[in-house]
């Protein structure tokens, strides 16, 4: 089955917990920024035997836990909203941790009457989001938000604070073509929280059957493909060969809106001589990355993957 969201366990027990009459808290970082362990969005849910979900680890996830747990036993339910500084002269709010960064972490005790939205949020996860978002604020409490923010995460401080963000995948990958490096590609994009799409003009292909890591599977007439450009969408282009590769690059590269990423798998001979036809027929060849992946020497279809891989993560991370 292709992987849930990264949030989905963190929801699943707090739901369980409190179907079963247990407490349970939900520890969130609501901002983030610098060198930070824990970005905006992680998150974890917290019970008196178990833990589900990350807020950046260390020394500093440690304490929470614990504090939380304390909370838990004591039966106190006002939520705590605190920074986190991770130097060690910081004058206030050390976190314990050296990184340099900053966080804030909101500690939200979960009560029975947080069922409700804890299983609403739980089923549009599973979901893959569906447009979908969740909001916490002392105001209002713990629930589905009425509309997704325009960014994926939206935070805004204050005595009347209030946290929204959308649920499901921020980032897709879309892989055009389906043979080996895809399905390698797409096993290794799986844990990268990616909702994965493989696009391909061929039917009954022995590695889109064994494709179990992509969120969805469809067969695709090249000349005809439209993919809508993106901030938060990746396309790498990879099939069964050069001809193919021109056709979807020429429908891609057609809109002068930009993909967060596009680029396509091949030799650099290859790629050039792709980038010379398509140059010479007039379009704009500066978003497109090529031959992919970074240079390790790869050779595998699981080696490609990871070079691959790698680079998608320092797109994402504004590294490249």
């Amino acid at each position: 089955m292709p992987n849930a969201p990264r949030d989905l366990p963190a929801w699943t027990l707090a739901a369980n917990a409190l179907r079963a009459g247990q407490p349970a808290a939900l520890l969130l970082v609501v901002r983030s920024e610098g060198s930070s362990p824990g970005r905006q969005g992680f998150k974890m849910a917290v019970t008196l035997w178990a833990v589900a979900g990350s807020v950046g680890g260390g020394v500093m996830e440690h304490k929470w836990v614990e504090l939380a747990r304390q909370r838990l036993q004591a039966g106190d339910a006002a939520p705590l909203l605190r920074p986190q500084i991770h130097r060690r002269e910081a004058p206030a709010h050390r976190s314990g941790m050296m990184c340099a960064g900053e966080q804030e972490l909101l500690l939200w005790p979960l009560g029975p009457a947080d069922l409700p939205a804890l299983e609403a949020i739980e089923a549009a996860c599973r979901a893959l989001g569906q447009g979908a978002a969740w909001e916490v604020s002392a105001a209002t409490g713990l629930r589905l938000a009425a509309e997704a923010p325009a960014a994926f995460y939206d935070y805004q401080p204050g005595p009347a604070w209030h946290y929204r963000e959308r649920l499901g995948f921020r980032d897709e990958l879309l892989l055009v073509g389906g043979g080996h490096v895809s399905l390698a590609l797409a096993r290794v994009a799986a844990q990268l929280e990616f909702e994965i799409t493989v696009l391909d003009d061929r039917a009954d292909l022995p590695t889109l059957a064994a494709n179990e890591a992509a969120h969805h599977i469809r067969q695709v007439e090249y000349d005809s493909l439209e993919i809508a450009p993106g901030p938060h969408r990746y396309v790498a282009v990879m099939t069964v060969g050069y001809r193919t590769d021109a056709v979807v690059l020429r429908r891609l590269l057609a809109s002068p809106a930009a993909y967060r990423y596009l680029g396509v798998l091949g030799s650099a001979a290859k790629v050039a001589e792709l980038r010379r036809v398509l140059s010479e027929e007039g379009f704009d060849l500066s978003q497109l990355r090529g031959p992919i992946g970074v240079p390790i020497s790869s050779r595998t279809p699981e080696e490609i993957a990871v070079s691959i891989a790698a680079e998608l993560i320092a797109v994402r991370n504004g590294r490249l």
